[in-house]
């Protein structure tokens, strides 16, 4: 629940916004088009993540030097409060230029503390799960951000049932955005009262903890953190693609109704989280590098042939592949939480999101000497970790 709710609220914004993109477009740039408003609050939507990476080092930084716990805690109260604070904002014709202004300047607040979630959230599971149960464990993680779609999708889809136009334009767009104060205090309540790993509480206590987490990572695992990058990339695509912009532009270039368009993404969401725990699972029995080659290929060989079936599509044709769109993303998602905890050690994992320090990286001590300097505990524990790492 602790690791799940940060992303549920994180998600549940996004969802919220991107749904929301058509009013928002002209609540804050009615000067405008409707595509040059839609094209400005999606601008302000994809601004506020350049400031996610800036984050993701601080926050990495954090729960690397002082615990899992700690940052997650306070992440979640900075990103609901910013959050939050969007519900209030005047708009275009309250204060003018003045309005988008201030939703850029907390939308990059709100990027900045949701950037420590996901990273946090997998290690924190992946610590915790069982030997062979990590894939499972960890894909709890994106079927949270999934399920905060799914509830952004259902509440706009309820607006949109139950309010007139000009009624989200004036209050309706206002209202998921009030939710996140509930949302984030309830989570910071569950992880304020949690233990850290006992991953990182051993490493605490053999004083292991890096002393600059983020030169560690630099100097002694440039290469993995090149294989990360590169393994992202297709969920950084193919999720907002998939999840995020889908039922806009069902609704803005394929003539939907924008009622029609969220029940079909709420169709697809339900049936994205139940895919997520079992490619979750299937990660911990084939491999992750099967999952995610598999992935990639056919993501690279369906993509364009399921966009040109959406053509003059059936409801239910169109149901039916987002659904399949959504099955070759799980079979991404579901794997990468688990992979990016595994690479790197428990010294970085935060900020890298991977594992220990590797033999050719270590410089090797005797037993004897293991002893002396950490006790026979930590000892037996550091020469368990070091054989099943090189295993």
């Amino acid at each position: 629940m602790a690791s799940f709710i940060g992303n549920f609220v994180e998600w549940f914004d996004y969802a919220s916004y991107g749904y929301l993109a058509t009013i928002i477009a002209v609540v804050f740039f009615p000067k405008t088009d409707s595509s040059t408003g839609l094209l400005a609050a999606y601008g302000v939507f994809a601004i506020s993540f350049i400031v996610r990476p800036i984050g993701g080092v601080v926050w990495g930084h954090f729960g690397d030097k002082i615990g899992r716990r700690t940052a997650l805690s306070l992440s979640i109260l900075i990103m609901s409060c910013s959050t939050f604070v969007i519900a209030f904002l005047p708009t275009y014709a309250q204060i003018g230029m003045l309005a988008p202004v201030l939703l850029l300047l907390v939308r990059v607040v709100q990027g900045f503390s949701a950037s420590g979630e996901y990273a946090g959230a997998s290690a924190f599971l992946a610590e915790y799960a069982p030997e062979g149960k990590r894939g499972f464990y960890t894909s709890i993680v994106p079927a949270s951000t999934a399920a905060g779609l799914l509830f952004g999708s259902i509440f706009v889809a309820v607006l949109h049932a139950v309010l007139t136009t000009e009624q989200i334009q004036s209050f309706g767009w206002r209202l998921p955005f009030l939710l996140a104060a509930p949302f984030g205090l309830i989570g910071r309540y569950i992880r304020v009262r949690l233990e850290d790993t006992p991953k990182f509480k051993a490493l605490e206590g053999s004083h292991h903890v890096a002393r600059a987490p983020v030169t560690e990572l630099l100097s002694a695992h440039r290469g993995k953190m090149l294989i990360a990058f590169g393994v992202t990339c297709l969920n950084a695509v193919a999720f907002y693609l998939v999840l995020s912009y889908m039922p806009t532009y069902l609704s803005t270039e394929m003539g939907m109704g924008e009622t029609a368009s969220f029940i079909a993404a709420t169709i697809s969401l339900a049936a994205y989280i139940a895919l997520i725990f079992l490619m979750g699972a299937l990660s911990d029995r084939l491999g992750r590098k099967t999952m995610l080659v598999s992935a990639s290929i056919l993501f690279a060989v369906l993509t364009v042939p399921l966009f040109k079936g959406l053509a003059g599509a059936s409801f239910a044709m169109i149901v039916l592949i987002q659904i399949a769109f959504g099955a070759l993303l799980t079979m991404n998602d579901g794997t990468l939480p688990c992979f990016l905890s595994e690479i790197f050690p428990t010294r970085v994992r935060y900020r890298g999101r991977f594992r220990k320090r590797t033999i050719k990286h270590a410089k090797p001590r005797k037993p004897e000497a293991l002893l002396s300097s950490y006790g026979a505990a930590n000892a037996s524990s550091i020469c368990r970790e070091r054989l099943t790492s090189s295993l």
